[in-house]
This record gives structure tokens, sequence and C-alpha cells, in this order.
């Protein structure tokens, strides 16, 4: 059995036609986020994940074995509550109070433009409705958002992060106000 204990977030850096040929493995969100498990790849091996306490894989990382062999990671299609706005009685801003709701309760979200994506759940889901938003069952990926004091991790795009408090930020005052920055 290959150990995989590297993370390469979204394959970054390596080759298309290298990752296209690496083993698949396809986990929903909660094995995703679990550090040491065994699992079967597409070709049919088990392989062992034992990555860094904390860590979560999306789909599209890159997996590093021991024997320096990539197993790329999709999310598996798996039962969610896609939540949309009512275009005759809201507005898609309907989907930011809801998001605002659902945080309050630390759900964990996939937030997109034009939908949500929750983890079943019926009392949600009536709350939800009641706000005259569309939830449907339905079975798609899911990839929720870290939260903000989780790693800097997205799947869906390459943000750069840097420290912000380096940063100059002009500003000036009225005449005659004087003050001075310590």
């Amino acid at each position: 059995m290959i150990i995989y204990s590297k993370c390469i977030v979204g394959g970054r850096g390596i080759a298309k036609p290298i990752v296209q040929r690496a083993a698949a493995v396809t986990l929903d969100w909660d094995m995703r986020q679990k550090s040491r498990f065994e699992a079967t790849d597409s070709k049919g091996q088990t392989v062992g994940i034992f990555l860094p306490r904390g860590q979560v894989v999306r789909g599209n990382d890159l997996l590093v074995g021991e024997d320096g062999s990539f197993l790329r990671v999709q999310a598996a299609p798996q039962p969610v509550l896609k939540i949309t706005h009512c275009p005759h009685h809201g507005s898609v801003f309907d989907l930011t109070r809801a998001a605002y709701h659902l945080g309050n309760r630390h759900v964990p979200i996939e937030l997109q433009p034009d939908h949500l994506k929750i983890e079943p759940d019926h009392v949600l889901k009536e709350m939800l409705e009641s706000m005259h938003l569309i939830v449907h069952l339905v079975d798609e990926s899911f990839e929720p958002e870290n939260g903000a004091y989780g790693a800097h991790h997205t799947s869906r795009s390459d943000h750069h992060h840097h420290d912000h408090s380096s940063h100059n930020h002009e500003h000036s005052h009225s005449p005659g106000h004087d003050h001075k920055h310590h």
C-alpha cells in the first residue's frame, strides 16, 4: 500500500498530462476533512492517506506518495441542499441574507454567485424556505468555505495572500487639522 502524505493544492505547478495520468480517489466532504484514512483509488489499489492533522483536501488537489506517485482527489457527488433565490418574490441578495443566518449557526456552506450549498438539514431547509428561497436536495460535490480562521486554501481560484499591515494607506485631512502618526 502506498502512503500519500503531501498535498499540492489544486495540483499547482504540475503539468496537466501528468495530473491526468495519475490514479484518482473520489471522496465526499466528510472523508476529505480527515487526516488519516485508507481508500481505494481508480486503479483498484488500496492507498493510505496520512496528512498533517487538520489539513483538508479539496477536489482537484494532488497528493504525493512516498514513492513519488501522484493521486488526484475528486470531490464525490453527495446529497446537499442547493439554495437559490426566488426570481418571482426576491433577489440574489436573499442569498446573502441566507449566508448570514447560516454563518451565525456555523453551518459549513459553499458559496457560489447564484446559489449556496449546505449539508441536508430539515430544520435549516424550513428556515430557508420561510425566507422565500428555493431549496432542492441534489447530488453534487460539496466544497464549503474554510472560514475566516481556516487555512488559506480555496478550490475556486488561486488568490494571493499577503499581510495587509505592511501596506501604506495614504489619507488626507481637512485644512487646519493636524496630528502626528506614531
